[in-house]
């Protein structure tokens, strides 16, 4: 079907383009006009105009799909997870489809934040105007009152939104996995204030406003004969532009502008921004952060921007297959030396979880995840971090340096040369 409508399509130029090589000057340049645009035209994208509309429900319900008791999407008639080549040799529509959905988890995580958990949504900036651009992160009633101890969770870069570790692993594996739910509810469980950052939400979308060009003509002192000719030019540009996006994207989508939101612009930023807002005001005496991927970048750069206050209040940071790279982002060696106390990475691996993975970083330890797979790493963690935790807190309290797990392939803590251990003997997962 598709080949034969690309024939219908392009065999009229090429006949077109046999029929005027006999013509004089003005048929060379309609030649030209039109080998220029067959250069251009991409067949993949031709078939755009066999697609259905790019028209999909707004719910889980009109998409036929609903979380089960185990937190595993699966489609209401059959029982059957959900199928990403819902239309064969549509990839694109299918990945629209699939995009449309992932909008949807994201607002009906942020209800789970809300009901579930029982977590505020509270407005950023704190001063924002009302026509401004805004974003949100979530937090416990006790979040800033917490005398004790305060989680803070950051997620990934990409799509994922406040509540997330990876989209993919909501749709295709279950809640538990892919959302930061058991960690909040954990923490909640054992005494911790929580915060709830939301790094990825740096802009709000709107239409761009169509901006009408004044013809060059009405304002030009060029004689009118050259206006004409200049005026006619641009008129067959626009014919031949637009007779190609007629069939270069039959469903063209609205043409969109970014208006970031104050102080928020980046993960970075956002990350600055709640710290100083809300985390620095926190009364909690221990701060603990969980950050995957991106999320262990943007903190590193919170140390490097507020490092006195970061040491003062943080007691230890969980990260997860973090991106950070301290020589990269100019981490100086008090922050390179604090990390390397305090944090603990859990690295994407084939080895058992806490096993220790050498790094060529002089950073923070690094451990397995005891998964390979990048968007699993937290949700594999999640005991090892709370036990992390736990021995941290018990560590400062008990004015001892919090400790963390440096072990060689699970070799015997004995073996271990002195200089390399960083677990207490107490400490065992």
């Amino acid at each position: 079907m598709s080949i034969s409508l690309s024939s219908l399509i392009l065999c009229p130029i090429w006949i077109s383009m046999a029929q005027i090589q006999q013509g004089g000057p003005d048929e060379k340049e309609k030649t030209t006009a039109l080998k220029d645009l067959l250069s251009r035209i991409d067949l993949d994208e031709l078939m755009k105009k066999d697609e259905p509309p790019l028209d999909f429900p707004d719910t889980l319900e009109g998409f036929e799909y609903a979380f089960n008791e185990k937190g595993q999407l699966r489609h209401i008639k059959t029982g059957e997870p959900f199928v990403f080549n819902y239309r064969e040799d549509l990839h694109r529509w299918n990945q629209k489809r699939y995009e449309a959905l992932g909008e949807i988890i994201t607002k009906y995580v942020y209800e789970l934040l809300e009901k579930d958990c029982n977590l505020k949504k509270i407005s950023i900036p704190v001063d924002a105007s009302e026509s401004e651009p805004k974003s949100f992160i979530f937090m416990s009633e006790d979040a800033l009152t917490n005398p004790q101890k305060l989680m803070v969770l950051i997620h990934g870069s990409g799509v994922v939104r406040a509540g997330q570790w990876a989209r993919r692993l909501i749709i295709n594996e279950d809640l538990d996995s892919g959302t930061q739910i058991p960690f909040i509810k954990r923490a909640m469980d054992e005494g911790y204030g929580v915060i709830v950052l939301n790094p990825n939400e740096n802009y709000i979308e709107v239409e761009k406003p169509k901006i009408h060009v004044q013809s060059s003509s009405d304002s030009s002192d060029e004689p009118a004969e050259k206006r004409e000719r200049k005026d006619k030019v641009s008129k067959e540009t626009k014919k031949r532009r637009d007779f190609y996006e007629k069939y270069r994207n039959p469903q063209r989508e609205k043409e969109m502008m970014q208006l970031y939101i104050r102080d928020n612009g980046s993960p970075e930023e956002h990350a600055i921004y709640v710290w100083d807002h809300f985390i620095a005001q926190s009364a909690a005496e221990n701060v603990f952060f969980v950050a995957h991927s991106y999320g262990g970048l943007a903190f590193v750069e919170l140390m490097i921007q507020r490092e006195a206050d970061v040491k003062s209040k943080v007691t230890a940071v969980a990260l997860t297959d973090s991106v950070h790279n301290v020589w990269h982002q100019e981490a100086g060696k008090t922050i390179r030396e604090w990390m390397r106390e305090n944090c603990c990475n859990w690295v994407s691996s084939s080895e058992p979880l806490d096993t220790s993975v050498e790094s060529m970083l002089p950073d923070c330890p690094r451990v397995s995840a005891g998964t390979d797979r990048h968007e699993l790493t937290s949700w594999k963690s999640f005991p090892s971090i709370f036990k992390f935790f736990a021995e941290a807190s018990e560590a400062k309290s008990s004015s001892l340096k919090p400790a963390l797990a440096r072990r060689s392939h699970r070799i015997k803590h004995e073996e271990l040369p002195e200089e390399k251990l960083c677990i207490k003997k107490s400490m065992k997962y």
